[in-house]
């Protein structure tokens, strides 16, 4: 029934090929960007990330459900990206990052000022069939022990990358290997990110060739779920036979 909901929902794919630019540059598409395939899925409920959905419940088409991480570093994107795909109100555990906290932690966004120090958590129904529950990590490896008992039953993991920094994503990448998690990597534009091939990427973060790696504006609704249907396909094509 999963495989059906993810099949579903390429099935409606337009066949337009989304933007491979910062969102609001203005600039023409960059052929040799992360490519950012356009399935146009449809979701339950009327304003994911609102919180004020009639779906307060799981609907009772619902068939299955799969709990999903959302891992990267710090001031990637994760709080966003799940406030933005969620059909019910996110929980978040934000918290003022302190000074101390500053001398062990780099922020890529000079404008940040908080941090989530235990979790997010979101849900998400696709095609009325399939419900994710999105867990979001604490970006920082000081947070590990909280990061593995997060993953404790988790299906799969949505890995966030920022461009700006990409050797900060090497701690969250390699928890995920330690922890045997099949993953997808999204690559959260940001204004001024700077663009690279495909292959300088995987080869950067060290990517195995069926890791499926996605560019996506995490305050986008269609381009976040998009990244989580990415993954959906790479864990169904990667699963066990039963």
């Amino acid at each position: 029934m999963a495989s059906k909901a993810v099949s579903d929902a390429q099935d409606r794919a337009s066949g337009q090929p989304g933007a491979r630019t910062a969102p609001g540059s203005g600039t023409a598409p960059d052929p040799g960007a992360v490519p950012d395939p356009d399935p146009g899925p449809r979701i339950a409920g009327s304003a994911p990330g609102s919180g004020t959905q009639p779906g307060k419940y799981v609907s009772s088409t619902v068939a299955g459900a799969a709990k999903i991480l959302v891992v990267g570093p710090l001031g990637v994107g994760k709080t966003t990206l799940i406030g933005t795909v969620s059909e019910i109100k996110p929980l978040s555990t934000e918290a003022v990052m302190t000074q101390a906290g500053a001398r062990v932690d780099s922020v890529v966004s000079p404008g940040k000022t908080t941090t989530t120090v235990a979790l997010d958590f979101g849900r998400i129904t696709i095609d009325g069939a399939l419900v994710l529950y999105l867990f979001g990590t604490p970006g920082q490896q000081r947070f590990l022990p909280a990061w593995r008992d997060l993953a404790k039953g988790s299906l799969g993991a949505l890995a966030l990358v920022d461009t700006r920094d990409l050797a900060a994503s090497f701690d969250a990448l390699g928890n995920l290997e330690d922890l045997g998690l099949p993953f997808a990597v999204a690559v959260n534009v940001f204004p001024g990110s700077p663009l690279h091939e495909e292959a300088e990427l995987r080869a950067a973060l060290d990517l195995l060739p069926g890791t499926p790696l996605v560019a996506c504006d995490a305050r986008d609704l269609r381009s976040s779920v998009r990244v989580l249907i990415a993954l959906l396909g790479h864990l169904i094509d990667t699963a066990e036979p039963s």
